[in-house]
């Protein structure tokens, strides 16, 4: 993960007392929100001045996690942010892997003239740090914050809120702990934030059982209307309108987790869900076995990720944009149809 020499360069640099930023990809979700606030909770034991800044608002249903509340946003706060990542000594960049994924904060993080640390799991990042921690392998930032607790020798420090916070990440990113990206190494990790006083089902409970009626119904016009199954490819996706989620009342999060029902279908290793914004179609994709959505997003849809889960944009409408993905598949039928 990260040399020796670097691991004790950063020991030092946290032994004194240091103003610390925490900043996030823009729409953070489980594993940026518990990466960013487990890390927080720790350095504050260590003394640190510690702030959690967020390009934009995460969903509802992280509202609950410890020191949310404490979280700057920046589209909401610019100038409080900015003021912050400048004054910082230390910056860490959690869960992203180019700057340009803070989009708000972007600016401001580039011109910081703190020491800037990374600790992601997407693949290819970018060199913007000082001391770059990348483990493309990991389940998630969170396990990685455990990860960097450990080459810290500090994981006897981590509180109930410290834990409870990279549980939560690391339950999210995973899947509920179904994800090829599970290890041995990430149960282990599990079982030691349990022992640390993790009420893992009051977790799931917040973070799975919390849908608003309006969001049940939107899955359910999903998956009764909007999902269209391409068998000759194996291939599944939903496409929503921007007038689809004004008429269920959308609001952040409820889209999350949408792309992955239809892998469960039997014989679809390729799933793909289109949501119109304002002046774009964000697309989630997510495949099972060898077929890597990464390289499709990077090579057709200006995104990229992991192999199995990667995230897009498009700037045609809303039918160009899938107009555009069927026409892609037949060149992948042969990768989508082989055994994984």
């Amino acid at each position: 993960m990260i040399g020796d020499k670097a691991v004790q360069e950063i020991k030092t640099l946290l032994s004194k007392k240091k103003k610390i930023v925490i900043t996030t990809h823009y729409n953070p979700d489980g594993d940026a929100m518990g990466s960013s606030l487990g890390l927080y909770h720790f350095l504050k034991l260590l003394k640190h001045q510690v702030h959690v800044i967020t390009p934009n608002s995460w969903p509802s249903f992280l509202n609950w996690m410890p020191g949310v509340e404490l979280c700057i946003t920046g589209t909401e706060q610019l100038k409080k942010a900015e003021q912050h990542i400048e004054k910082a000594d230390i910056l860490f960049c959690l869960d992203y892997n180019a700057l340009h994924r803070t989009e708000i904060l972007a600016k401001a993080l580039e011109q910081a003239k703190g020491t800037k640390i990374l600790i992601d799991h997407h693949i290819q990042p970018e060199n913007f740090a000082q001391y770059t921690l990348s483990n493309t392998k990991a389940s998630s930032t969170c396990e990685m914050i455990f990860d960097f607790i450990q080459l810290l020798d500090k994981t006897l420090l981590i509180n109930p809120d410290c834990a409870t916070c990279l549980y939560t990440g690391i339950t999210t990113d995973t899947g509920s702990f179904k994800f090829p990206s599970t290890t041995a190494q990430t149960h282990r990790v599990i079982s030691f934030l349990i022992d640390k006083g993790v009420e893992n089902s009051k977790i799931h409970q917040h973070v799975f059982d919390t849908y608003t009626l309006d969001r049940m119904r939107l899955l359910g016009f999903c998956l009764s209307e909007k999902l269209t199954v391409l068998n000759e490819y194996q291939t599944a996706f939903i496409a929503l309108s921007a007038q689809e989620l004004v008429h269920f009342n959308h609001q952040k999060g409820d889209t999350e987790g949408l792309v992955n029902y239809a892998l469960s279908i039997l014989g679809i290793r390729f799933s793909v869900l289109f949501v119109e914004r304002e002046s774009e179609i964000k697309i989630s994709f997510r495949s099972k076995g060898q077929f890597d959505v990464n390289n499709f997003a990077r090579a057709h849809f200006a995104g990229g990720g992991h192999k199995n889960a990667a995230g897009g944009c498009s700037l045609l409408t809303l039918d160009e944009t899938i107009m555009q993905f069927v026409e892609l598949l037949p060149q992948y039928k042969n990768t989508l149809n082989n055994e994984s």
